[in-house]
């Protein structure tokens, strides 16, 4: 297995997965429909690997557009980021979202099917946890009803995935359910890129940081935790990407025809939002102006992740600390924003 289809590989998480890819000596193929995304990103995964990426413009949704990468590639495997994203947005856009997220991920399976099968690593998310009663969630922590349709949508695919891998044995699929991919790489020539207004916390906070927003709007401070702000299992989004690495590796390795594997993919360790702010501060000295407003819909009070079994079973293991994540975030922001 050698050629992998990043679908919404011009993205935050896509772009670091690619690089993580190509210097594990894979070929990396992109498609992307660049609706949340421009090619910034792709052009510097191209610097740091070396590597030319073939890049195609494609909506997932459009089984004419993704067909004809099959057709122009021998693709072993694929990695489909290509999804809406905001929790916040999927309250408010519900049918933009189940269209999306669902359809994509539909095409991509079916496509993959016609062809022969493959490997499959679908991007999921802590949001299927909902509000959990025990924490750490382990893999086998029941899930939850969504409390966005966004979280939703990552159950259904799911639920698609396992079925699918069930009853079409040429296809093998592992689900990692990310928790909060934050940071950017080493290099600087690749990091979180949002259009528009940011959706995530940490791009909020380098733009603020930066002067590009007159201030970051935290989420309600009345939460059941230490200091009244949600807990989160923040990790650095190279070693996300590595993960993907090492479930392709697994996938190879081991015979798991007919069942769909899942692993947590975070550091298991819980870092309040007011802390995160804080911490970004003191290590980048810069100051970020921030406001208490309510909570937002969709949002859970906490969550954070048991990663022994990735740790284990997959042999990898996050290794980054909150704090280089934060130095690399900003380094990034600083780059892109011409600020010395």
């Amino acid at each position: 297995m050698k050629t992998i289809l990043i679908t919404g590989g011009a993205g935050f998480i896509g772009s670091h997965t690619a690089v993580e890819l190509i210097q594990a000596g894979y070929e990396v193929i992109v498609a992307d429909n660049l609706s949340n995304a421009d090619t910034t990103c792709l052009e510097g995964v191209e610097k740091i690997t070396r590597k030319k990426i073939p890049f195609h413009k494609a909506d997932c949704c459009d089984k004419r557009q993704l067909k004809k990468i099959f057709e122009e590639h021998a693709i072993d495997g694929a990695i489909h980021f290509a999804g809406y994203k905001a929790v916040g947005e999927s309250v408010y856009k519900p049918l933009m979202y189940y269209h999306n997220n669902l359809t994509s991920f539909m095409t991509l399976l079916e496509i993959m099917v016609e062809n022969g099968g493959g490997n499959v690593v679908f991007s999921s998310s802590a949001t299927v946890y909902g509000q959990p009663d025990i924490l750490p969630v382990t893999e086998e922590t029941p899930r939850k009803p969504a409390a966005s349709p966004y979280g939703n949508t990552k159950q259904i695919c799911e639920d698609i995935l396992a079925d699918a891998v069930r009853a079409h044995p040429t296809l093998k699929g592992i689900i990692l359910r990310y928790f909060n991919p934050i940071g950017a790489h080493a290099s600087a020539m690749i990091g979180e890129l949002p259009r528009g207004v940011p959706n995530n916390l940490v791009p909020f906070i380098t733009q603020t940081a930066a002067g590009i927003r007159e201030e970051l709007q935290i989420y309600g401070n009345d939460y059941n935790t230490p200091d009244g702000t949600a807990l989160r299992d923040y990790i650095d989004v190279v070693d996300l990407a590595a993960a993907h690495v090492s479930a392709l590796k697994h996938m190879v390795r081991t015979d798991r025809t007919g069942s769909c594997d899942i692993f947590n993919v975070g550091t298991g360790k819980p870092i309040s939002v007011m802390e995160l702010v804080n911490k970004f501060q003191a290590v980048n000295k810069v100051p970020v102006k921030y406001r208490i407003t309510g909570r937002r819909e969709g949002d859970v009070e906490a969550v954070w992740a048991d990663t022994s079994l990735a740790n284990t079973v997959l042999g990898w293991k996050a290794a980054c600390s909150v704090e280089q994540t934060l130095e690399k975030a900003w380094a990034w922001e600083k780059r892109l924003r011409g600020i010395k």
